[in-house]
């Protein structure tokens, strides 16, 4: 009894695995037919056109418009302080000044003297006209005149150079100094820097000389403000090129309304060379071989290659200088595992297009 069980069983097993072979081998027959693999699904985008700018990356440090320390050219004892650290101040202004008692002595004096001859040097002029004096005592009165008129310039400098004031309209910096304290001749006071513009003091690259020109676009960074871009534009350029760099220093004006930025704050620099209308689309098509640069291009559900010429790159996307229409479709998902005439079935975003040629023959 179990012999027959044990034959139906080998019965069975057999037809199953004969069953199965030749499923197998009526795919692989199939598939040998066609010659052709499963289309690979892809996602394509239409190239773009955008504004291409043409940009020179760098690094330098900003510098104040105007910058001066302020110091005390006669010694003597502050008797008026004006100074707050962080004000602005305009052109001008009194800042400090010392004690100038004897200095407005010295000039009430002086002008005195000069009052006295000019009225000697008239009487002389009156008397000469009647022939009662001499040329020579009328002239050496004048003298006495334009004497006593330097002499008074003189004692009027004397008397300002104890006020300091504002040479332009900046902003003030820190100072030690404090009401009766008693200053000698060259004592630094404060510093006062001009910010409302700053200068970008940066290097440009040799090669680059031919294109660049003065105006043109400059953007800062800082790594104080990550997310701001201020804003300027290119004033003047160096005559010399660094022999060691092979670079041309040049210096921009940034604008600096807000009063954020610092003299001598580092900063990158962003000098855009020139601007253009041109055809871009995502870096991540972009396929390189040696020195071949290339994508594919979706043309009636089949994969074609396309050599192109890239131009300037930007963030995520890169320009086409030759090589791509804007009709044409470019793959920018699975391309790198495609080959030119490869099927495709273009996947655009939950829909797929089915290869149409791929539809007609699993149709028939």
């Amino acid at each position: 009894m179990w012999k027959q069980w044990l034959v139906a069983l080998i019965l069975v097993v057999s037809g199953v695995a004969g069953a199965v072979a030749f499923r197998t081998l009526g795919t692989d027959t199939v598939a040998q037919n066609t010659g052709e693999r499963p289309a690979s699904v892809v996602n394509t985008v239409l190239p773009e056109r955008d504004t291409v700018r043409d940009v020179v990356k760098a690094v330098g440090s900003l510098r104040a418009l105007n910058a001066v320390e302020l110091t005390t050219e006669v010694s003597g004892r502050v008797i008026e302080l004006n100074l707050e650290t962080g004000e602005r101040v305009e052109k001008g202004q009194l800042l400090l000044r010392l004690d100038d008692r004897q200095a407005r002595a010295d000039l009430a004096i002086i002008e005195a003297q000069l009052a006295d001859a000019r009225r000697q040097y008239e009487r002389a002029r009156q008397l000469r006209s009647n022939n009662s004096i001499s040329q020579s005592q009328v002239d050496e009165l004048r003298t006495a005149v334009d004497v006593a008129e330097a002499q008074r310039e003189s004692a009027r400098v004397r008397l300002e150079n104890h006020r300091i004031k504002a040479p332009f309209a900046g902003v003030v910096g820190l100072s030690d100094i404090s009401v009766g304290a008693y200053l000698t001749s060259g004592t630094s006071v404060t510093t006062l820097d001009s910010t409302d513009q700053m200068e970008l003091n940066f290097a440009v690259p040799e090669r680059f000389l031919g294109e660049v020109a003065l105006a043109q676009p400059v953007n800062g960074q800082s790594p104080a403000y990550p997310d701001q871009t201020f804003g300027g534009k290119l004033a003047e350029l160096g005559t010399r090129i660094n022999e060691l760099s092979r670079t041309l220093p040049v210096r921009a004006l940034i604008d600096n309304s807000e009063g954020k930025l610092r003299p001598g704050q580092f900063m990158s620099a962003t000098l855009t060379l020139r601007e253009r209308e041109a055809l871009v689309i995502p870096e991540q098509a972009v396929m390189i071989r040696g020195d071949e640069q290339y994508v594919f291009v979706a043309e009636d559900g089949i994969a074609r290659r396309a050599s192109v010429t890239l131009g300037s790159r930007m963030p995520g996307r890169v320009e086409v200088v030759d090589g791509l229409t804007m009709e044409d479709r470019v793959i920018v998902t699975g391309q790198d595992r495609l080959s030119s005439g490869d099927r495709i079935s273009v996947k655009d975003g939950e829909n797929v297009i089915p290869d149409n040629r791929f539809a007609k023959s699993m149709e028939s």
